[in-house]
């Protein structure tokens, strides 16, 4: 496994998810990632080694890289590399065993067959059999982390999933365009009508009792509608955690890949 290339595009939460679990059990990992994230679960996001150079989610380092040396470098100091490179050109001098969408762009992003020996998609926008190999269900409930090897995830709702009776209230989006400005911060405890960060002014509050779970980076240019943040009603939430959603996609591409690995794959 340690000889196991894996591209993951996306260095979001769920992507850093995958990420942890699969450099975790040996594989080489690479994320890539825009030149500018919107990360919203800064905390738990590898993205924000595009930011800060470096950071660190529950014991395991990832990296900035420039190139294909860097990367290199970063798999011998056991460091997950993380490549400003959205379009995965990457793959003309790196030869991957694996690349995984992990965007969750919720459309198809550019994905083909012929990436890698294995190619896999987390979330609608993807048909296995088409683009990928395996499409990987996102969506919560009964079905959440399915290995689907023929059709398509279930379409985007639109709406967050369901906790302990929100969905869309969880979701801070901004009222206007603009430079976001926090008045609080991750991990902070709000009541309903707090204001918790303002884009021009304009503030954005809470709409429940709860744990501000994410936030968009202090000072970040954003235009009307973004996501900028989300808040969780459960009070004992870990904002500095990998989430359930997470590690469970994590374990699903783990098993996706084992699966091909052993040759289990052809009687699916």
């Amino acid at each position: 496994m340690a000889e196991t290339i894996v591209v993951i595009r996306g260095a979001g939460d769920l992507a850093t998810g995958v990420a942890h679990r699969l450099h975790r059990s040996g594989f080489k990992v690479l994320l890539l990632e825009v030149a500018h994230p919107l990360v919203v679960r800064r905390t738990v996001s590898f993205a924000q080694a595009v930011i800060d150079g470096e950071t660190t989610v529950e014991a395991v380092r990832a990296r900035k890289v420039a190139g294909i040396d860097e990367i290199k470098t970063a798999w011998q100091q056991a460091v997950i590399p993380v490549l400003v490179d959205p379009g995965a050109t990457i793959l003309k001098e790196l030869k991957a065993d694996v690349v995984v969408d992990a965007t969750l762009a919720k459309r198809d992003t550019g994905m083909r067959q012929d990436m890698a020996p294995l190619t896999i998609a987390l979330g609608p926008g993807f048909e296995a059999g088409k683009q990928v190999h395996i499409v990987i269900e996102t969506n919560r409930g009964h079905d959440m982390g399915r290995l689907i090897f023929k059709g398509a995830a279930e379409p985007d709702t639109g709406t967050p999933g369901l906790v302990k009776g929100y969905a869309a209230e969880r979701v801070l989006r901004s009222p206007c365009a603009g430079a976001v400005k926090h008045v609080v911060d991750i991990g902070a405890r709000v009541k309903k009508d707090d204001i918790l960060c303002s884009v021009e002014d304009k503030p954005v509050l809470a709409q429940f009792d709860g744990v501000v779970r994410g936030l968009i980076m202090n000072g970040r240019e954003v235009p009307q509608g973004l996501k900028i943040g989300d808040i969780d009603p459960r009070i004992d939430t870990n904002c500095r955690t990998i989430s359930d959603k997470a590690r469970a996609l994590g374990g699903s591409v783990l098993e996706a890949i084992l699966m091909w690995k052993s040759g289990a794959m052809g009687v699916c």
